[in-house]
């Protein structure tokens, strides 16, 4: 009885073993499992923070650029603040200009070319007019009218017809001006200068005109016809 005794202790001991053999095995698959979904938790957990971290970074710069492109938006249009009224008002001072200072015709021009000789007591010897059409076929049309002009007369009142040129009532723009001859006797001026007409010139002219005026025309300081 003693042998088989010991025999079944023995067996239940190895049963046992195997069965606490057998927990543990599980047991230690359970904590690895763990252990794995832990760590995969955490990766996850950091993958988040760097993700919210970067989105977070990225729509404070996007907030940064939208408020730079907002006040460089500003900037650019401070100019056309009130453009409708700056254009009107300009158009306004164009048509102005237009009415006062700018001559119909070639007759206008030598009208106040020959007021101005006989008020500074000098000659206008010769006038010749070449034209040129600008803005054609606009509303704002205007012939360019070129004047190339020789006066004679004292130094001092050659002087004083350019100052008047310049201070017209008509526009003119002097380009080109030679004086020859003495200060003290008779000097000869060529003057070229531009001004510009209303509209397109009121007939078709050749490139030059306005020869040397002869007679009454020569003799008093009257301009060329």
């Amino acid at each position: 009885m003693s042998a088989v005794t010991a025999m079944k202790s023995k067996v239940a001991k190895g049963s046992v073993l195997a069965q606490a053999k057998g927990l543990l095995s599980v047991l230690n698959l359970h904590w690895a499992g763990v252990g794995a979904l832990a760590l995969v938790n955490l990766y996850l957990l950091a993958q988040m923070g760097f993700l919210w971290h970067a989105a977070s970074n990225h729509n404070a710069n996007a907030m940064a650029e939208q408020r730079i492109a907002l006040k460089t938006a500003e900037i650019a249009a401070l100019p056309l603040r009130g453009l409708d009224a700056k254009l009107e008002r300009a158009t306004e001072e164009a048509d102005k200009f237009s009415r006062q200072r700018l001559p119909v015709s070639d007759s206008e021009v030598a009208g106040e070319l020959g007021a101005l000789t006989r008020k500074q007591a000098v000659r206008l010897t010769r006038a010749q007019y070449f034209h040129a059409r600008v803005l054609a076929g606009s509303a704002g049309e205007l012939t360019e009218v070129r004047v190339d002009a020789t006066l004679s007369g004292d130094y001092r009142p050659l002087v004083q017809f350019i100052n008047s040129i310049e201070r017209d009532k008509l526009f003119f723009v002097i380009h080109t001006e030679t004086l020859t001859g003495q200060q003290s006797g008779i000097v000869n001026l060529r003057l070229g200068m531009t001004t510009y007409e209303k509209g397109a010139a009121a007939q078709d002219r050749p490139a030059a005109e306005g020869e040397k005026p002869g007679g009454a025309d020569a003799a008093s300081g009257g301009p060329a016809r």
